[in-house]
């Protein structure tokens, strides 16, 4: 059987060559023996900002629960402050969470 190669295009390489070279200079890997000096690090300001909003709000709601326990201890109002200053603690925790987010 005769089979006819193909003739091998030479500039679909080189297109291939510059898009493997560029994303290797992106990623700050070794680009024709070369160290790149812009080496990209992953951003990680939004899993910072998660895990401030999510501890400020937690620790409202501990905060307001441990005052309405306190309340209930000395007062002997078991467990109606510590309901109450639980509840208050969840709104003061949504309000933080608002107030971050429109600052970013």
């Amino acid at each position: 059987m005769n089979k006819k190669r193909q003739s091998f295009d030479t500039s679909a390489k080189d297109d291939l060559e510059s898009r493997l070279n560029d994303i290797n200079r992106r990623h700050g890997r070794d680009v024709n023996g070369k160290q790149s000096d812009e080496i990209k690090k992953p951003d990680n300001a939004g899993m910072a900002n998660g895990m401030r909003i999510a501890s400020e709000f937690v620790s409202s709601i501990i905060v307001g629960a441990a005052i309405g326990y306190g309340i209930d201890w000395i007062f002997g109002v078991s467990p109606f402050a510590m309901i109450l200053f639980m509840m208050l603690g969840f709104v003061a925790g949504i309000l933080n969470v608002i107030r971050i987010t429109k600052q970013m």
